[in-house]
């Protein structure tokens, strides 16, 4: 990984932040982790469509509407005190050492 790859990770959670901050969307300010389950989904299988086209464009791009959601679901759960991003990065880190 390149710092540039950090350093755009951390710009990542920095929006999702400011869109979750009391003065940010207010449309993403009142998603949960139920509500964005769809989207979830809906952006897995465009990026399965994506990979199956076989344009890295396009994946790359249905990753990053991927990655988005991802980021949001940490947000949320970190906004509750459940655990957040580190958490979630730590806890695959050591079952793919486990494996």
């Amino acid at each position: 990984m390149t710092h540039d790859t950090g350093r755009r990770f951390l710009d990542l959670m920095e929006i999702v932040a400011r869109l979750r901050a009391p003065d940010g969307c207010p449309w993403d300010r009142k998603q949960t982790a139920v509500s964005l389950k769809s989207y979830l989904i809906e952006e897995t299988h465009e990026l399965a469509e994506a990979i199956d086209v076989g344009e890295p464009g396009h994946v790359r791009e249905e990753l990053g509407d991927l990655l988005f959601q991802i980021v949001f679901l940490c947000r949320i759960y970190e906004e509750q005190e459940e655990f957040d991003a580190a958490d979630a990065i730590e806890a695959i880190c050591q079952k793919m050492i486990r494996r």
